[in-house]
């Protein structure tokens, strides 16, 4: 196969699918990883695909965000509700890890200045507790979204590698009690799955309008938290499912 038909495969594959991964790409185009890696360096850099931690994502139907400051006052009361109660499961001298929600925003401006390592791919979370001094502020870098002003891409993914936290604190576009937890924006949840490998704590901030909702790009499933807070009241069948699962449930 000739370096060019192998491009226009991997990039209609990609297309075809929304994401691939390296080892896949290998075996369908009878190639190495190392040689499909820099096929797909190259490609990004012609603007075909994105790359993303351990393979590509599709350009073509990447989600658009909601832009921070839209969300930020969207439901901004019960977030605020939820980031309080976030704060109080934080104890002095632990490694946490905030997403780029907004929730995360809140808790940022909540957190008191006490001695705790922070690591983050939001831009909002970092520049929030850049003025308490006790705290120390981790960054992931990578690509920047400037809708959700936060860091993605494989750069970010790669980064968090390096990590390991207590806590993970993040939301969500979607909660659902089967499926689990979704995003609308395929770089924001292959982020996210990749804060959930290195956490040993997950929780999930989610306000009643994200409850029921099956959203874009599954990010974890509902066995995989250990907790979560949200102003949304389960009904019965849904809180002994939690209870089976021993997901800690806090409503505020």
């Amino acid at each position: 196969m000739l370096i060019a038909d192998r491009y226009e495969m991997i990039v209609e594959l990609v297309n075809d699918r929304g994401s691939i991964r390296v080892t896949e790409l290998s075996v369908l185009c009878q190639v190495t990883e190392e040689t499909i890696r820099r096929d797909l360096d190259r490609l990004e850099k012609a603007g075909r695909l994105l790359r993303s931690h351990g393979g590509a994502v599709s350009l073509r139907d990447r989600q658009p965000e909601m832009p921070y400051a839209e969300r930020e006052i969207m439901n901004a009361a019960e977030k605020q509700r939820i980031a309080r109660e976030a704060v109080l499961l934080i104890k002095p001298g632990e490694r946490i890890l905030l997403d780029a929600s907004t929730s995360a925003g809140y808790m940022a401006t909540l957190l008191p200045d006490m001695p705790l390592t922070v690591l983050t791919n939001s831009i909002k979370v970092a520049t929030e507790l850049s003025g308490k001094e006790r705290i120390e502020v981790i960054s992931t870098g990578g690509q920047l979204s400037r809708r959700s002003m936060s860091f993605v891409g494989h750069l970010a993914e790669r980064s968090l590698d390096l990590y390991h936290v207590d806590k993970l604190f993040f939301s969500c576009k979607g909660f659902h009690f089967e499926h689990g937890v979704s995003e609308s924006n395929e770089l924001q949840a292959m982020v996210k799955r990749r804060m959930l490998d290195i956490a040993d704590q997950i929780i999930l901030l989610c306000d009643s309008s994200k409850i029921g909702i099956q959203s874009f790009t599954h990010v974890a499933g509902t066995r995989e938290l250990n907790a979560v807070i949200t102003d949304y009241r389960p009904v019965a069948e849904q809180m002994e499912q939690l209870r089976e699962l021993n997901i800690a449930l806090t409503t505020v």
